[in-house]
């Protein structure tokens, strides 16, 4: 499960105010629920393109915090792909990724790579032990 957060001043209810709704039009109607840090986040059992097998996406709720966006994209391997025949659906599936993420954080790839190797970064230079 990646978290993804928002940019600075912005909000995921703000850019994103019917999440329902939007993951629909990205992946395909939501048949449930996971649970994930106390959140529950909207499961895609059978997406629109082939290329996903399930994906569960939604905010998750911190204490004093922002919220983040959560995404676990579950995808067929290369071969399965291959098997049925549907590879060519893996562009599109990328695109519906990077423009869903695009519109919940603000960030285009580049810079969703960009903070999340400034928070590993941060993160090794804590101390173990120390919040």
């Amino acid at each position: 499960m990646e978290e993804y957060k928002m940019r600075r001043g912005e909000y995921l209810d703000e850019r994103i105010p019917d999440m329902e709704a939007t993951i629909e039009e990205y992946f395909g109607p939501i048949t449930g629920t996971e649970e994930f840090k106390g959140s529950d986040l909207h499961l895609i059992a059978e997406p629109d393109n082939p290329v996903f097998e399930k994906v569960v996406v939604g905010a998750v709720s911190y204490s004093g915090k922002k919220d983040k966006l959560a995404v676990d994209f579950h995808e067929r391997s290369l071969e399965e792909l291959m098997e049925t025949g549907d590879v060519d659906a893996a562009g599109d599936a990328n695109a519906a990724k990077n423009e869903f993420l695009l519109e919940a954080t603000g960030r285009d790839a580049k810079a969703r790579r960009d903070s999340m190797k400034r928070d590993v970064e941060d993160d090794a230079e804590t101390p173990d032990g120390v919040e």
